[in-house]
C-alpha cells in the first residue's frame, strides 16, 4: 500500500513541524508513519492520530505538542464557511445531549460546526479569520451546566454530594469542548495563513523548551517531573566521559622509548594513567523573583546528580547568602515545595528584598571562602541584575582565582544582557557566562561543562 501524494506532503510537513518543536524524528520513523497512514486510512481520524503518535513519538510527554500539530495537518472534514447559517439553539441542544452522554466524537463535530457558524469574522466571502473566543461567546457552553446536570440527575438520581461530583465532571467536559473549539479555530486560521506558520507560533512547546522566566505554575510542575529523566541522561553521559578520560592520553616520550626495540615503530603506545577523582561542585543560586523557577529546577537537577560528585554545596541568595545544602539531602527534598522551604528556612534578605549580587558575592567570599578550592567547579545561577547596586567585581575575581572553574548560567536572552540594571557584560569579562533559558539548554550546557 502507498500513501497518496497529497497525504504524503501533509505527513512530511507534520514531521517537520514536530522537529521544529524539538521532537527527534528520524527517517525510519517517518517511513513507519507513512506505512501507518497507508494501513489505517483516513476514515477514522482518531485511529490515525493514535497510529501516527505510536510511530513518531518517544513518550506521552510529547502528546501536548503532537495533538494540536496533528489537528493542523490532518483536520476534520466537517463543516465549512459555505454552509447554510447555523441555528444557535439547535447546536446548543445537541451539545447538551453530547455533554450528557460524554460523546467526544459528537462534541468534536459540533466544535467544527460551531466555529464555522459563529466564529468567522471579516467581510470577505471566506471570512478574514476565525475566533474561538467569539465562537464560545456566542454559544456559551458554560450555561448548559444546569441543564446537563438536571438531565443526568433525572436519569440516575443522586444526593447533594454526588451532585457536586457530577457538576465537576460536567465542567471538565465543557472545558474539553472549549479546547476542541480552540483547535478548530486554529485549524481554520492555518488553512488560510499557512499551516507551517501556525504550527510554529501557536503550538505550545514541550516542557523542556519552555522559557524558565515565562513558565507558569503548571509548566514549572511539568519541568520538575523531567528532572529525573534528564539527570539519568546526564549521569550516563558523564560516566562515558569518565571512562574515556580514565584511559589517559599517550605518553609520547615513553612510547618512543619503547619503540626502540621495534626499530622505531610505536607498536605499543604507553598511556599516562589518570587517577579517577570525583570533583567538587558549588552552586550559588539567585532565588529572587522570576529567576527562582530556574534556580529551583537547577538545584533539583544537581541533587539528582549528587552521586556524581565527591562533595556538593549549594548556596542561595537574594541580597544575603546562606547555605541550603541541608535542604537538598539526596532523595529527601520536596520538589514541589523546595523553593518555599529555602525562602522560609534560609536567611536571604537584609533590610530590603531586592537582589544585590555585590553584597551576596562579597558575603560568600567572606563567610564561605573555604567551600572553594583547586578541585571545585562553581556555577553561579542568576540574571546578573543588580538593581543598580555595586556588582562587586573583586569578589568574583577572587572566586575565579580560588576555583578550578567558574561558570555563570544566565536565564535571560543574550540580547538582554547589559540592558537596564544588568551587569552581565561586566561579569562575563571575568567568568564564562552562558545563556540558559530552558531545561533543554540547561541539560546541554551542564553535560558539556561538568568536570570529569
Amino acid at each position: 500500500m502507498s500513501t497518496p501524494a497529497g497525504v504524503a506532503e501533509r505527513l512530511t510537513s507534520l514531521v517537520g513541524a514536530l522537529r521544529a518543536h524539538g521532537i527527534r524524528i528520524g527517517t525510519g520513523e517517518t517511513v513507519d508513519a507513512a506505512e501507518a497512514v497507508a494501513a489505517l486510512g483516513l476514515a477514522d481520524r482518531e485511529r490515525l492520530r493514535e497510529g501516527l503518535a505510536a510511530t513518531l513519538l518517544h513518550g506521552t510527554a510529547q502528546r501536548p505538542v503532537f495533538d494540536p500539530v496533528f489537528d493542523l495537518y490532518f483536520p476534520r472534514g466537517v463543516g465549512g464557511p459555505e454552509q447554510e447559517p447555523t441555528d444557535r439553539d439547535d447546536v446548543r441542544d445537541r451539545l447538551a445531549a453530547a455533554l450528557a452522554a460524554d460523546d467526544r466524537a459528537l462534541m468534536g463535530r459540533l466544535a467544527a460546526e460551531a466555529v464555522d457558524g459563529f466564529g468567522g469574522y471579516g467581510s470577505s466571502p471566506a471570512s478574514d479569520g476565525w475566533s474561538s473566543h467569539q465562537t464560545l461567546d456566542r454559544l456559551r457552553p458554560q450555561t448548559l451546566l444546569a441543564r446537563v446536570r438536571d438531565n443526568l440527575r433525572a436519569q440516575h438520581g443522586g444526593s447533594g454530594f454526588t451532585d457536586r461530583l457530577l457538576e465537576d465532571e460536567i465542567r471538565r467536559r465543557i472545558e474539553a469542548f472549549r479546547g476542541m473549539v480552540a483547535d478548530q479555530a486554529r485549524r481554520r486560521v492555518a488553512e488560510r495563513r499557512g499551516r507551517d506558520e501556525i504550527a510554529r507560533r501557536a503550538v505550545a512547546p514541550t516542557a523542556d523548551r519552555v522559557d524558565f522566566l515565562f513558565a507558569g505554575k503548571a509548566q514549572l510542575a511539568e519541568l520538575r517531573r523531567t528532572v529525573q529523566p534528564l539527570a539519568r541522561k546526564l549521569a550516563t553521559r558523564l560516566a562515558a566521559r569518565r571512562r574515556r578520560a580514565a584511559r589517559g592520553t599517550i605518553d609520547l616520550r615513553r612510547t618512543l622509548r619503547g619503540s626502540l626495540s621495534t626499530g622505531g615503530v610505536p607498536m605499543k603506545p604507553v598511556l599516562r594513567r589518570r587517577r579517577p577523582v570525583r570533583p567538587e561542585l558549588v552552586l550559588l543560586c539567585d532565588v529572587s523573583g522570576s529567576v527562582s523557577g530556574f534556580s529551583d529546577f537547577t538545584m533539583l537537577l544537581v541533587q539528582a546528580l549528587h552521586d556524581q560528585f565527591s562533595k556538593v554545596r549549594v548556596f542561595a541568595f537574594v541580597n544575603r547568602i546562606d547555605e541550603v545544602t541541608r535542604l537538598l539531602v539526596h532523595g529527601a527534598a520536596d520538589a514541589e515545595g523546595l523553593g518555599a522551604r529555602i525562602r522560609a528556612e534560609a536567611t536571604l534578605t537584609g533590610w530590603h528584598g531586592s537582589s544585590d549580587y555585590g553584597v551576596a558575592l562579597g558575603e560568600f567570599a567572606e563567610r564561605y571562602g573555604d567551600a572553594v578550592g583547586p578541585r571545585t567547579t562553581v556555577f553561579v545561577l542568576g540574571d546578573a541584575r543588580t538593581n543598580m547596586s555595586d556588582p562587586n567585581l573583586p569578589a568574583v575575581r577572587h572566586l575565579t582565582e580560588r576555583a578550578r572553574r567558574v561558570y555563570w548560567l544566565n536565564p535571560e536572552a543574550r540580547s538582554q544582557w547589559g540592558t537596564g540594571d544588568s551587569a552581565a557584560p561586566a561579569y562575563a569579562e571575568l567568568v564564562e557566562m552562558h545563556e540558559c533559558r530552558s531545561a533543554r539548554q540547561l541539560g546541554d550546557i551542564v553535560g558539556r561543562l561538568l568536570p570529569v
